[in-house]
């Protein structure tokens, strides 16, 4: 299961996870016009390789593996993908 950026990101959006995803599955970027009015970054669940690497960047711990996501988190593994499938 992919990896998903929950509740702690809501009003940061730092994006160090942004600069240091391999496969650039993290959205919205600052360079896209989306960015501001996003309450959040998302990834995109089908794209995401499950490296791991977004975990050790955020500096709010909000990212997680699908399976590890937190019980009070959980709506935001649909979030994210439900954020990815109005894209299509």
């Amino acid at each position: 299961m992919a990896y998903v950026i929950t509740q702690p990101c809501i009003g940061v959006k730092d994006g160090a996870c942004v600069s240091v995803c391999p496969v650039d599955v993290i959205h919205p970027t600052p360079q896209e016009a989306e960015y501001a009015a996003a309450d959040q970054l998302f990834i995109n669940p089908t794209d995401c390789i499950d490296c791991g690497v977004c975990v050790d960047a955020c500096p709010v711990n909000a990212n997680f593996a699908g399976q590890d996501v937190p019980a009070q988190w959980q709506s935001f593994i649909e979030k994210s993908a439900g954020h990815f499938r109005t894209k299509e």
